[in-house]
C-alpha cells in the first residue's frame, strides 16, 4: 500500500517507472497525461530521443523483438531473447492531452486501439467528460464520481508537465502551445485521486533550468501572469499538481 511518486527529469524514466509498476501490479491501469503520445521507436524516431520512446518499449505490438534485442542497456527489461519482460496492454492505457503526435504513433494509436483524448476532445466535450470516459474505460462504470463501489484496480498516472500550455509552464524542454489551462491540470489530478485507485505517479519534464530560475528562495506568492522566473512558476505548479493527486480537494 505504499505510493510511489517518481520525479524527472525526461519522460525516459517512465521506462523504469512503469517496468516496475508492471511487474508488480500488471492489471494497472495507464493515465498518460502528455502534449506527445511518446510512442516511437528506434525505428520510427526522427530524432533518436528516448524521451519520445518509453509507450513504444513497453507496449505490446509496438516493438518488435529483433529491435529489443538489438538496443544496449536494455536486457534487464527485455531480456536476451527480447520483449521478454512486462508488456503494456493497449486496452490498459488512455491518453489525455495529445497535440503534437508523429505519423507512426497515430498508426499504432489507431491499429492497437488505444483511448486517446486529444487537445481537440477536451476542448469538444470538456475536461469532465474527458477524465470521466477515460477512467470508464481503464475502471468500468464504477469510476463515476458518485459510485460508492469504485473498482480496485490500480492506476498509474504519468503526468508530463508539457501537457500544461507553456505559459502555465514554460519550463520544459519540448513545450507545445495550445495545452492544459490551470483548472483542467487541476481537474485532471483531483479526478484521479477521488477514485481512490492512484497507486503510482510520475510528474516529469520540469526543468527550471530552462528557464535560468532560482528555485531556492521559493515563493508561493509571486504573479501568476509574470514569466520573469518561469522555472520557480512550472515548480510551483507541479508541487500543487501532486498534492491534488495525493487528495487535495477545494473543500
Amino acid at each position: 500500500n505504499i505510493f510511489h511518486l517518481i520525479l524527472g527529469g525526461d519522460h525516459s524514466v517512465a521506462i523504469g517507472s512503469l517496468a516496475a509498476v508492471l511487474t508488480h501490479r500488471p492489471d494497472t491501469g495507464i493515465l498518460w497525461i502528455d502534449a506527445h503520445a511518446d510512442l516511437n521507436t528506434p525505428a520510427t524516431s526522427h530524432t533518436g530521443n528516448m524521451h519520445g520512446m518509453p509507450l513504444g518499449l513497453l507496449v505490446d505490438g509496438v516493438l518488435d523483438a529483433n529491435t529489443a534485442r538489438g538496443l544496449p542497456g536494455f536486457q534487464w527489461l527485455f531480456g536476451q531473447q527480447g520483449l521478454g519482460g512486462p508488456r503494456l496492454m493497449p486496452e490498459s492505457l488512455v491518453y489525455v492531452g495529445l497535440r503534437d503526435v508523429d505519423l507512426a504513433e497515430r498508426h499504432f494509436i489507431r491499429k492497437l486501439g488505444i483511448k486517446a483524448f486529444t487537445m481537440y476532445d477536451i476542448d469538444h466535450y470538456g475536461i469532465g467528460a474527458v477524465m470521466d470516459q477515460a477512467l470508464d474505460h481503464l475502471l468500468g462504470s464504477s469510476s463515476s464520481s458518485s459510485s460508492h463501489n469504485h473498482s480496485r484496480r490500480p492506476l498509474h498516472i504519468s503526468y508530463d508537465i508539457d501537457a500544461v500550455d507553456p505559459h502555465l509552464a514554460p519550463a520544459t524542454g519540448t513545450a507545445v502551445r495550445g495545452g492544459l489551462t490551470y483548472r483542467e491540470a487541476h481537474f485532471v489530478a483531483e479526478r484521479v485521486a477521488q477514485t481512490g485507485n492512484l497507486a503510482s505517479a510520475d510528474i516529469v519534464e520540469l526543468n527550471p533550468a530552462l528557464c535560468g530560475a532560482t528555485t531556492n528562495n521559493h515563493n508561493h506568492n509571486h504573479n501568476d501572469n509574470d514569466n520573469s522566473d518561469g522555472g520557480t512558476k512550472t515548480v510551483d505548479l507541479a508541487l500543487q499538481l501532486i498534492t491534488s493527486m495525493l487528495g487535495k480537494s477545494i473543500l
